[in-house]
């Protein structure tokens, strides 16, 4: 792995020197824009429009636009100076617990190693959290960028992960569209909830995988071979109207999964059946005396195992330039 940062994680008077690591990898498919007529792949250009001529690296600068046409400018070490301080340490503020932070803040993910002869503060560190199960909220500047971050242990490593800071989180109330609160029907969710218990599972990440990844890839390879390449088209999605439907077919489109059933309703005190104890007939001499099924109640067939349902996580604002600062 390459090395994009070096610094240290302080604590009160506790410094780990440590090196840090990009834990993940973007692996999108890049494709280049061509020019049609000859096939050559198009370059950008650094272009003034006021000189009308090519800019070097060496004449760029940066400024800030704080009025339409009007910019201050900066140079290197303005910048530099605003980042010396802080770019090479983590100085965590608090340790709080992990539940307490929404999936939203979190940013990217990075591992940290033992950089020169912190090995021993570092392990001390991983220890001291794994047993308290608390993780550690710090600053960090990546990239002359100020970041809070959450370190916890992952494995037997210790791992950083960029959060936003909550300025930079939009409220939910600037979400247009939202219902407004109202009483849910008790039928509806009773199976809703139904349908969730049967679609529960343990988290397997190997098994979801990047569909549309593997088929750009075969496209490509494909093209590469000079062979005719034709994708399947998507499956016809059916438009049902009524909710209570929609939940009764769902439910029944899992009975041909064999697991365990679910777990009981909450409230209920009792295990949803299976097809086989469905299928058992009433014990002689109980039939006259137990009631037939309420007619405004429906009837659901469940089923007897998981399917393993998640939503993707929403992907993060990628980072798409190397980190500096190591």
């Amino acid at each position: 792995m390459h090395t994009v940062w070096k610094g240290a994680i302080s604590f009160g008077l506790v410094h780990v020197p440590v090196k840090m690591f990009s834990a993940t990898e973007d692996k999108d498919i890049s494709l280049r824009y061509i020019h049609k007529e000859c096939g050559s792949p198009l370059s950008y250009v650094r272009k003034c429009p006021v000189c009308d001529k090519e800019v070097a690296w060496e004449e760029i600068g940066k400024g800030y636009e704080y009025e339409k046409g009007k910019f201050v400018l900066f140079d290197k070490e303005e910048l530099n100076q605003l980042t010396e301080e802080s770019s090479k340490s983590i100085t965590i503020l608090d340790f709080v617990d992990l539940t307490e932070i929404d999936p939203i803040y979190f940013q990217k993910t990075y591992y940290l190693s033992p950089d020169q002869a912190g090995a021993n503060a570092y392990r001390l560190l991983m220890e001291a959290m794994r047993q308290t199960g608390k993780i550690g909220i710090a600053k960090i500047s990546i990239r002359s960028k100020s970041s809070l971050a959450a370190i916890r242990v992952l494995a037997d490593c210790l791992a950083i992960e960029t959060i936003y800071y909550p300025d930079e989180v939009r409220p939910v109330s600037q979400v247009p569209g939202l219902p407004e609160p109202g009483i849910v029907n008790d039928k509806e969710l009773d199976m809703a909830k139904l349908l969730i218990s049967q679609l529960s599972t343990p988290f397997e990440p190997a098994k979801y995988t990047d569909d549309y990844r593997q088929r750009m890839l075969d496209l490509i390879t494909h093209k590469i071979a000079g062979e005719e390449f034709h994708i399947a088209p998507a499956r016809q999605e059916s438009n049902v109207i009524d909710l209570m439907a929609a939940l009764q077919a769902s439910i029944e489109a899992v009975q041909h999964i064999p697991s365990d059933p679910g777990p009981s309703l909450p409230g209920t005190g009792t295990k949803p059946r299976t097809a086989a104890a469905a299928k058992k007939k009433p014990a002689k001499g109980k039939a006259s005396g137990t009631p037939g099924p309420d007619p405004d109640v429906p009837v659901v067939h469940e089923a007897t195992g998981p399917i393993p349902v998640i939503a993707p996580k929403p992907k993060r604002r990628a980072e798409r330039s190397k980190v500096t600062g190591a």
